[in-house]
């Protein structure tokens, strides 16, 4: 799946977390996951909102007035996330939204970046958006985000440090870092927040791909515009019918002195930060001595978390790396009915040709507890695959 935001009317934390449970990610999921980065003194809430005819989500962080939040510093914020119980990937992308956000603030307001206080961005109700945000690209399954031009409006707002113009100077210097594409729009409001400006810039590359879309969602901010003041999410697959192909980092490091048990966590370790494939393959290092080559298939960024990773969890002393590329079918998960209740399945496309494979730990739960053969499991799944 990939996500593409079409900012028609700008884009805020608020907004993203809006349009991510209206295209389709369970708002329980989600509070769920933010609950996990151990912050207290809010709550989340999704309302249904109709502007000028679209009906769409509104995210609601509301803050309790008996909790004192105090302004943080970019430290506070990473350090709040690193103790977090947030998967390693929802981490290490919102670390990255907030050093976004800081370098920005920290070159307009010309001091050093750990000496910035997030006024209007540190406080918990950002921590929550900018959480939230990637923790439900993660739940849609969003392996690519893309994004249109941001609108910049005109006009003044009143925030922390006085009177600022629009863009919001820290929300400038974002896009410009980025190379974002603007366009204007003949509207004196903020329609592109720090915090808006800081997950795209982050997280999305600035174009539109062709695509098939699976879903829409509308994500509504709380200004009033002579438009609806929405977000709008489109998600689906990626179309690239002339070269279905990525581009991938082959990691590896040849192994003589870890035991199989070792190895085994390792492998696990790399599966949960994010690696496409990870394998063992035998072989034989000078004086004849047998060991094993791991291999580890990351996107390009995850290149260095997943270097770093086989440094710390193996014994060797280096990594290789090395660019490939990989073509890929179109993929999907669907769920099917059978008499033994749903099972996944998961659904390959590929030149006109649709091929089924049955989750293959699904059917294995299934023949364990109803002692059946696994074989057998399978073969009934199969059978209520489309021919």
């Amino acid at each position: 799946m990939i996500a593409y935001f079409d900012c028609f009317s700008g884009i805020s934390g608020d907004m993203t977390l809006g349009a991510l449970v209206d295209a389709g990610v369970d708002p329980e999921a989600l509070k769920a996951e933010v609950a996990k980065l151990g912050v207290d003194g809010y709550d989340l809430r999704f309302e249904r909102v109709e502007q000028h005819g679209i009906t769409g989500t509104h995210a609601v962080v509301e803050l309790d007035p008996a909790v004192r939040q105090p302004h943080r510093h970019l430290s506070d914020i990473l350090s709040t996330l690193d103790g977090s119980t947030l998967p390693p990937a929802v981490r290490r992308r919102a670390s990255d939204i907030f050093r976004t956000l800081g370098e920005a603030e920290a070159s307009v307001h010309g001091v050093a970046v750990d000496h910035v206080h997030f006024h209007e961005v540190g406080a918990v109700d950002a921590l929550v958006d900018v959480v939230g945000s990637v923790a439900g690209l993660e739940l849609l399954g969003a392996r690519g985000v893309f994004c249109s031009a941001l609108p910049s409006g005109k006009g003044t707002i009143k925030a922390a440090h006085g009177i600022l113009p629009l863009p919001a100077p820290a929300t400038l210097e974002i896009m410009a870092r980025a190379g974002a594409p603007t366009r204007s729009v003949d509207v004196e409001a903020e329609l592109v927040t720090p915090t808006g400006a800081a997950i795209v810039a982050t997280l999305a590359t600035f174009r539109q791909p062709d695509m098939r879309v699976r879903s829409v969602g509308y994500g509504f901010g709380t200004r009033q515009l002579p438009w609806a003041n929405a977000l709008r999410l489109w998600v689906g697959e990626e179309i690239d019918e002339k070269s279905p192909r990525d581009e991938t980092s082959l990691i590896e490091a040849n192994l003589d002195d870890m035991p199989a048990e070792s190895l085994g966590y390792a492998m696990e370790r790399l599966f949960s930060a994010g690696a496409l494939d990870v394998y063992f393959t035998p072989i034989q290092m000078k004086k004849n001595r047998p060991a094993t080559m791991l291999s580890v298939i990351a996107s390009l960024d995850m290149e260095r978390e997943m270097a770093s990773l086989v440094l710390r969890e193996t014994t060797t002393l280096g990594v290789r790396i090395s660019r490939t590329s990989r073509i890929t079918a179109e993929r999907r998960v669907e769920t099917v009915e059978t008499g033994f209740g749903p099972i996944r399945v998961k659904v390959k496309v590929f030149e006109g040709n649709t091929s089924y494979s049955p989750e293959f730990e699904d059917c294995a739960r299934v023949a364990r507890a109803r002692g059946l053969p696994l074989p057998g499991v399978i073969q009934a799944v199969m059978d209520r695959c489309p021919r």
